[in-house]
């Protein structure tokens, strides 16, 4: 079918004369339609009204709209100018019509999104529209006035930066403060990386959310304010001289009563691989970019991974060396997610005494008396020597003091305030000794070669949220992977497990694969992941970690390996 092409008014006038016609008529408008100060091109046009709607982009010049030169300034700027102009026209779109023109709704957490592109030379948004009817029947006046009104209102709210009323000076100001956020916060990520630390949490950050279910900031919440034993500057370019905690590689304890703010900080530290939008209180934390949150996952699929560090001795002799299971324990599973982190290349583990299995963490002596045949060595054994092979651990305790003599500092909250107690612990191991039952082990895993998926007819390939993936007729379960947290990153992880397994899987390790993807986006950008299973038009995608694409196809059911013996040197 040939694209069309015209103007507006072209378009307006085709609308209105299909009025009353069946709704497949509405296929005829794919193409581009010239708007003056700015052009609509339509993709694709969904099939009848029941259909995902209809997929459009609008395109400019970052001249033709006005937009700032900060905004071009550098690959940083041009990100996060992109991500600013998604939340423009999700506002826009959500106030004047509702569902009838979609954008996905930015999270707190500034992504690389297919669907807002910001170049030198083009500024793109991407977005949806239901075409509308009544039963199968096109009511072309309404689409008429919906391309006349509501879709170029909507499009200049988000492109036009030249009229000089408050209304675009709010908006301007409000696109330099986003760009400086980010800025500040790349910066702020590569000091961790000048200095050696793993995480810096700023002075003044407002970590507390209102909910477990809310990411938006506590309303009077404390502010966070670093011990100074911990205390560091660093210089970032809009912010200037800021102070917080800096944390060091090793094993950081965080310890404190019970609703203090423990876990609070965790998952602050956790969501720093990301920046944050202003105004949110977590702008100047920032995390090494692959840390990974380690959690039980009750029924998880394991696949040939070494948990021998952590179980071993098995009754009936199975070999742990390569564990594989379709239904894992609590314990099990935490065991394969630390492997398979540090296989994939995880400097900074993030635990939770509350969302781990007990007795992967510890035991004590009186459980060391009474079970003799325990085949679980518990991480209290394992963190020092994990540590000192290169993988750092930050972790929450309150109920056992087992880590302490392991820990190289010990922080506790008190009533959201920030102490270092690493002298009181160390006073605390002396008077309380405990026998040490560390254990020394490797760490060097025989590398695990994914093999190549067969392709199927009717490929399908869909995300539920954050929490599922669809792959053909397998579901994965990624709620654990907790750095997921837009669903435009898990529908690009589907896509990317589908063309890592079908398109490059069969001779390379994991982490190399990883590596391939990761280079591949890079010159391709987010476009890339939806050819893989030949999709034609662009999806609502963000940008994913490549080790959070590696911890799904690490529990995806149908995931086979090769034998290393099996794989040529080439």
């Amino acid at each position: 079918m040939s694209l069309r092409t015209g103007t507006d008014r072209d378009l307006l006038k085709e609308l209105s004369q299909m009025d009353g016609r069946p709704y497949g008529a509405y296929r005829s408008l794919a193409g581009t339609w010239d708007y003056g100060d700015f052009t609509v091109a339509i993709d694709r046009v969904q099939s009848d009204p029941y259909a995902p709607p209809s997929v459009l982009r609008a395109w400019t010049t970052p001249s033709g709209m006005g937009l700032p030169d900060e905004a071009l300034a550098s690959s940083q700027a041009r990100l996060a100018a992109a991500d600013y102009l998604a939340r423009i026209f999700y506002d826009a779109a959500h106030a004047r019509v509702g569902r009838d023109v979609q954008i996905p709704r930015p999270r707190q957490e500034v992504l690389q999104r297919s669907y807002a592109l910001v170049l030198p030379d083009r500024v793109e948004v991407r977005f949806q529209v239901r075409l509308p009817a009544r039963g199968r029947t096109i009511l072309g006046r309404t689409a008429a006035r919906l391309f006349d009104v509501d879709v170029p209102n909507i499009i200049m709210d988000c492109f036009d930066f030249v009229t000089d009323d408050e209304a675009t000076n709010t908006k301007r100001r409000g696109l330099l403060t986003h760009i400086a956020a980010y800025e500040d916060y790349c910066a702020l990520r590569g000091a961790l990386d000048e200095n050696g630390w793993v995480a810096f949490v700023a002075d003044g950050a407002v970590l507390a959310r209102r909910s477990g279910v809310s990411q938006l900031p506590l309303a009077d919440a404390v502010p966070f304010i670093s011990p100074a034993a911990l205390r560091a500057s660093v210089d970032l370019p809009h912010a200037g001289a800021v102070t917080g905690l800096a944390i060091p590689p090793g094993i950081t304890l965080i310890a404190g009563g019970g609703y203090h703010g423990k876990s609070t900080l965790l998952s602050a530290v956790a969501r720093g691989v990301y920046a944050h939008i202003p105004g949110d209180g977590r702008e100047l934390v920032a995390t090494t970019p692959n840390a990974m949150k380690i959690r039980a996952a009750d029924g998880r699929s394991i696949t040939d991974v070494d948990i021998s560090p952590f179980i071993g001795g098995l009754p009936g002799g199975a070999d742990t060396t390569a564990f594989s299971t379709a239904n894992a324990s609590g314990s099990t599973s935490q065991a394969a997610a630390i492997s398979e982190a540090v296989e994939l290349g995880s400097p900074l583990l993030l635990i939770d005494e509350d969302t781990s299995a007990t007795n992967l963490l510890i035991r004590d002596a009186r459980m060391r008396s009474l079970v003799t045949h325990e085949p679980i060595t518990p991480l209290v054994d394992r963190a020092r020597g994990l540590a000192e092979a290169g993988t750092s651990l930050i972790m929450v305790v309150g109920g056992s003091g087992a880590f302490l003599d392991a820990a190289d500092r010990v922080l506790m909250m008190d009533n959201y305030h920030c102490l270092d107690v690493t002298s009181r612990a160390r006073s605390v191991v002396a008077n309380l000794p405990r026998p040490r039952t560390d254990a020394p082990t490797s760490w060097e895993a025989a590398p695990r070669v994914p093999a190549a998926k067969a392709r199927v007819d009717r490929p399908r390939t869909k995300a539920s949220g954050t929490s599922v993936l669809t792959i053909d007729r397998s579901t994965i379960d990624i709620s654990d992977v907790a750095a997921v947290v837009d669903p435009g990153q898990a529908e690009a992880i589907a896509w990317c497990v589908r063309g890592v397994l079908e398109e490059m899987a069969g001779k390379q390790s994991m982490p190399d694969l990883m590596a391939k993807l990761g280079r591949r986006l890079a010159s391709e950008g987010l476009d890339a992941v939806c050819k893989f299973g030949g999709r034609s038009y662009p999806a609502f995608l963000a940008r994913p970690r490549l080790i959070d694409v590696g911890a799904a196809i690490n529990r995806y059911r149908g995931l086979s390996l090769r034998e290393p013996r099996e794989v040529s040197e080439s």
